[in-house]
């Protein structure tokens, strides 16, 4: 959250009114960013966390499934090190990740 703020991205997203899924660590990043449902504080009298309702753990799955294929095309470039084998001008390094995205998305 603090790098995001830090290069704008926060503000950005905010400003742009673009929608964007993050998980818990991006709490407060204001309405564009779409954070799930955390667990509940603790509950003085039991000691314990309280536990989500089934619609805030129904709210949970259906934030999973969009951020899952994201999240496995994030990390399928990660494990190919296209990042830090590329040759071709860093100007371009956008183009090729979106492409790679869009290929392994589709499949």
């Amino acid at each position: 959250m603090g790098a995001a703020r830090e290069h704008g991205i926060i503000d950005a997203l905010n400003t742009a009114g673009t929608q964007a899924l993050a998980d818990t660590a991006y709490q407060g990043g204001g309405p564009a960013v779409r954070v799930p449902q955390r667990r509940r504080r603790r509950d003085p009298d039991i000691g314990r966390y309280r536990r989500l309702s089934r619609s805030q753990k129904d709210v949970n799955t259906a934030h999973a499934r969009r951020r899952g294929p994201g999240e496995r095309a994030n990390a399928e470039i990660k494990n190919w090190k296209i990042l830090r084998k590329i040759r071709a001008s860093p100007s371009r390094a956008d183009t090729l990740v979106k492409a790679v995205q869009t290929l392994i998305l589709a499949s």
